[in-house]
């Protein structure tokens, strides 16, 4: 089983001090110009209420850390901000999410990931390659790991952007019988899922410029507002894309439509031309005893010319129209 901590380090003034044991966490936090930053994966209870004692977290928010499939938020609980990212994986033939919980206080960061997600180690040593910008406290590492993930959208929406411009191809190739309207449905469940991902983003990131400010200094919020333009960048794109597949499924059923319609045309038209002969052996088929040209030698074949002729010339008249 994989180990759950997945780092443990403390920071003095921008610089990496090292790796601390978790039950000395509580003691490093009383040193001066020091935080603390922890990434768990996936931990049990236990080491969940080991945290929640050495940082002082709120319960209800070590509850929802334990529980996964919370919706995208921004909580406060006194001088800790608690909040819940959605991470994205583009796959194949779907878009996996991950989750990333994030608690921070003016001494720590700590990260909770559950799901699919991709590790944090970049991000860290990314962070510690600025010591300058590092010094800045924890809510410079929080707007990294935000960097991070929303970096991570724009992939999956160009991914998805690709497969629409497939699909769309394959709806106005002449003489397509394929019925697109599922593929559609798909990719617009899909975009729906990034779209919940990213959206919550915007006002979770505004609060974040607003308030905080011990927590997110002056100097950082910067960097959050040039997150937040990335976000609506997406959300944006996003939204025009959903409004174009909306437009190409309406394409999609309209084309159904006519299909089925030229099939009932097909159908009406062969259904007139058997209706002659129909009519005609329905006529010779009654029991009377005084028929038309009944006695006459060449009365069988006038009657199958007739029948001939009479479907040829409708036939020519249906495909003329194009019924055939």
């Amino acid at each position: 089983m994989q180990n759950p901590i997945i780092n443990c380090t403390a920071y003095r003034n921008g610089y990496k001090l090292g790796d601390i044991g978790i039950e000395d966490i509580s003691d490093v936090l009383l040193e001066d110009d020091t935080f603390v930053w922890v990434g768990l994966l996936e931990p049990d209870d236990t080491l969940l209420l080991k945290m929640k004692e050495e940082f002082k977290l709120h319960e209800l928010a070590i509850e929802d850390a334990r529980n996964a499939h919370q919706r995208p938020k921004l909580e406060e609980y006194g001088d800790t901000l608690f909040m819940v990212l959605h991470t994205v994986h583009p796959a194949p033939d779907a878009i996996e999410l991950g989750e990333t919980h994030i608690f921070i206080g003016p001494r720590f960061v700590l990260t909770v990931r559950h799901g699919p997600s991709i590790g944090y180690t970049a991000v860290r040593e990314h962070c510690e390659n600025m010591p300058d910008r590092l010094a800045k406290g924890p809510g410079f590492v929080l707007y990294a790991i935000v960097d991070f993930v929303v970096d991570q959208y724009q992939p999956a929406l160009d991914l998805l952007q690709e497969q629409f411009r497939g699909h769309e191809e394959n709806l106005f190739t002449p003489g397509s019988q394929r019925d697109s309207l599922p593929d559609f449905y798909q990719l617009k469940n899909k975009l729906l899922m990034l779209q919940s991902a990213a959206s919550p983003l915007i006002d979770m990131c505004t609060r974040l410029l607003r308030f905080h400010g011990e927590i997110i200094p002056k100097e950082i919020r910067v960097y959050f507002r040039d997150v937040l333009d990335h976000v609506a960048r997406i959300t944006q794109t996003s939204d025009r894309m959903q409004e174009m597949i909306n437009a190409a499924m309406q394409v999609a059923l309209a084309q159904v439509t006519i299909r089925q319609n030229e099939v009932v045309k097909r159908l009406a038209g062969w259904g007139a031309i058997l209706a002659v002969p129909t009519m005609l052996f329905s006529l010779y088929g009654m029991n009377f005893k005084y028929m038309p040209e009944l006695e006459w030698r060449w009365g069988y074949p006038a009657v199958m010319g007739i029948i001939v002729c009479g479907c040829v010339v409708l036939h020519r008249r249906f495909r003329k129209a194009g019924w055939l």
